[in-house]
């Protein structure tokens, strides 16, 4: 028998909110979800990988504490409560997301696969709706190691934890779990291909990020794995460096963060007019729609806008398209980002790298914060500001924040970004003296300046 539904959706990460609002509505929605409501970013992505970052924080400040001329030591880290307190805040995501559902959502758990453009199948019944909604994420790429983990392994933490561990990448899931394993005293190896990390980063500021980060974080640059052998609960590695230069290594837990890839070819596309990419995400127009009619795609399902504040507002606007007749499309003013390590770091706007490589003209400054004295008070030396201006329109094409705080501090050149892109606002407005924030007055003065030099 053929199930009918106004709604299906595929993956009940950001699109709940969608099935939500449509089940008020009294439309009858299917929501179809793999593992647990809430998708990944609750349930094992961005929000434990921050709740740790807290821990990590306070370790690493007593641990600096020297800085402020403060003699101090760690007793103990409980790193079982540690984990027992993210575990508790996972088991509560699911049901959370279920009380959200009216009567008029039913939720299936299984994997959801395309008969036709209109038919999905799951769990051996079959269901059918006018608008069909894909929002299956991507998933990190596998281990080659099947005891190996991912960042998707990771969370909740099962079983015993590891007191050494080896991590494989150099994105931010990379840094930020490095970072955190060893702020809470398990023995951390980061082994990074190349000299670059955090590659994609303007390459001022992830200069200033690799300088700074070393120092906390135990790195192998220009190595990757040879071998791995796994006994006795321990992965014996054989490392290799550019020089082909073969080293021992051995940890209890090995994961690899060396990025997230398409979750579509479960859906059995070959069954419809779905087209996808060459890197197998799903192609669509500017409402989200797909090649087969009433098929819609969002967030990193699409492989465009790969966040999950992204992702959400994009939900939210494909919730207005199908019901509420917007005839509006959703364009990205712009998509902000941050890394949550020590150093921390905010970026919006295009990397002096892209400003190159687009051919466009653009002045650039990079301030160090030393005129807040709440930046002084932090002791650090390195934060910086880096703004990308267009010299004709004051517009701010990038912005680059590398210090504690950045992400916070970030949402003040995003507002003038918003609502009128002119880095003069920055320069004329009144701070109060001494915060944090005010280090982005003399950013904006000196990239002012730099402007007004071309000009004279």
């Amino acid at each position: 028998i053929m199930k009918k539904f106004d709604l299906i959706i595929i993956g009940a990460g950001r699109a709940s909110n969608l099935a939500a609002k449509a089940g008020k509505m009294g439309k009858k929605v299917a929501i179809i979800e793999k593992s647990k409501l809430g998708g990944t970013c609750p349930n094992r992505g961005c929000v434990p990988s921050k709740l740790l970052i807290g821990y990590a924080h306070v370790a690493r400040s007593i641990k600096e504490s020297d800085r402020h001329f403060i003699d101090s030591s760690i007793n103990n880290i409980d790193i079982e409560k540690i984990f027992e307190e993210t575990n508790k805040y996972i088991s509560k995501i699911d049901p959370i997301y279920k009380k959200k559902f009216n009567e008029n959502v039913e939720v299936f758990y299984g994997t959801g696969k395309f008969v036709s453009n209109n038919i999905i199948s799951v769990n051996g019944e079959q269901l059918t709706a006018p608008k069909i909604v894909i929002a299956t994420g991507t998933k990190a790429i596998k281990a080659p190691h099947p005891k190996a983990w991912t960042s998707d392994d990771i969370f909740p933490l099962e079983g015993e934890i590891p007191k050494s561990i080896t991590i494989v990448g150099s994105g931010f899931i990379a840094c930020e779990l490095a970072n955190f394993f060893s702020a809470v005293g398990i023995e951390t190896k980061l082994l990074v291909r190349s000299q670059r990390i955090l590659g994609n980063e303007d390459s001022d500021i992830s200069a200033i990020f690799k300088e700074e980060f070393v120092k906390n974080v135990d790195i192998l640059f220009d190595t990757s794995i040879d071998t791995i052998d796994y006994k006795d609960n321990q992965f014996n590695l054989e490392l290799i460096n550019k020089d082909n230069k073969k080293t021992k290594h051995s940890s209890q837990a090995l994961l690899y963060a060396t990025g997230r890839e398409s979750n579509t070819n479960s859906l059995d596309l070959e069954n419809t007019d779905i087209e996808v990419n060459d890197r197998g995400y799903i192609k669509r127009d500017k409402f989200f729609e797909t090649k087969a009619k009433g098929v819609y795609v969002v967030g990193d399902a699409s492989g465009e806008n790969m966040l999950q504040h992204a992702a959400a507002q994009e939900v939210n606007h494909l919730g207005k398209i199908l019901l509420e007749d917007e005839k509006e499309a959703l364009k990205f003013k712009y998509i902000p980002h941050g890394v949550f390590t020590e150093p921390e770091i905010a970026s919006v706007g295009i990397t002096e790298q892209k400003a190159k490589e687009l051919n466009i003209e653009y002045v650039t400054s990079i301030t160090p914060w030393i005129a807040s004295a709440k930046a002084m008070s932090t002791r650090l030396r390195y934060p910086r500001t880096k703004f990308i201006v267009n010299p004709n329109t004051y517009e701010i094409l990038g912005c680059h924040l590398i210090g504690p705080e950045s992400t916070t501090m970030m949402h003040q050149v995003l507002t003038v970004m918003h609502l009128d892109n002119d880095i003069r606002h920055l320069k004329e407005m009144l701070y109060i003296h001494p915060a944090l924030s005010e280090a982005l007055l003399p950013a904006a003065v000196d990239a002012v300046r730099e402007i007004e030099k071309l000009s004279n």
